[in-house]
């Protein structure tokens, strides 16, 4: 269906919430569903079958349609996807499927990674920090794959969600009260600071996998090493800017 379809279809909806348009709108953004859910299960690998987040992803589509204002000006597929990715998130933390042992792992590898930081005044090596744990450069990858999940239910929500209540008017971004613009810029700059605390390659994984959209094969192949590899590094790199903002993490996750 082309814009101006689409548009005349959320004019009908706006005035009548007639439920066939309403089924029309949830076929039109059944993809939407997917690219979410598709972009989240890469953290969840085999824990979580894809179809499950799909579906989970259906409710919050439902939601986003229910509650959205067509004549705030904002767009719909920004708005959705933040409701969407909720209703995944939400529902992956009410299963608690995380082991405790994975929990200890994860805090066993943050007070290392600090440790070695706050020792050499720079980031610490894949190597440096298997050593400082005492276990193969390999099985530290291991614990990396099998600790990820537990980014996606923190980081990732400050990274791709942000928070509902920052959705503004496309048309009203211009008027923003001054405490508000104060607030973003700093909001902007912890970002920024985490970013710069991460390698080369581990800066140009998140800018391609964040700000410009591309899945980790578009970026294994422009990178030219493998997809798992790649997923290394998005893990390493989301493990290390949580460690950066630290206590600045539950601003974020109240917004």
């Amino acid at each position: 269906m082309d814009e101006v379809s689409k548009i005349k279809l959320w004019e009908k909806y706006s005035k009548t919430k007639d439920s066939s348009i309403k089924e029309q709108l949830i076929i039109e953004y059944a993809q939407l569903v997917k690219f979410v859910a598709g972009r989240l299960s890469m953290y969840l690998g085999s824990n979580v079958e894809f179809e499950d987040l799909c579906g989970y992803g259906v409710f919050g589509l439902i939601d986003a349609i229910d509650k959205f204002d067509y004549e705030k000006g904002v767009k719909f597929e920004t708005y959705a996807s933040l409701r969407i990715r909720g209703s995944i998130l939400d529902n992956i933390r009410k299963m608690d499927w995380i082991p405790r042992s994975i929990r200890k792992k994860q805090k066993v590898m943050d007070t290392a990674i600090r440790k070695l930081e706050t020792e050499f005044g720079r980031t610490a090596t894949d190597e440096e920090i298997s050593k400082e744990l005492e276990i193969s450069t390999d099985e530290y990858y291991k614990w990396m794959n099998q600790t990820k999940a537990l980014a996606l239910t923190s980081l990732e929500e400050y990274v791709e969600q942000g928070g509902e209540t920052r959705v503004e008017p496309i048309s009203n971004t211009k008027y923003s009260q001054p405490e508000e613009m104060a607030e973003r810029e700093a909001l902007k700059n912890l970002l920024s600071n985490a970013i710069e605390g991460l390698s080369e390659k581990e800066k140009k994984v998140i800018i391609l996998y964040y700000y410009e959209e591309l899945t980790l094969k578009e970026i294994s192949a422009i990178m030219g090493v493998s997809e798992s590899r790649i997923s290394q590094l998005h893990t390493k790199s989301l493990g290390k800017m949580k460690t950066t903002l630290g206590t600045n993490m539950s601003i974020f996750m109240t917004n």
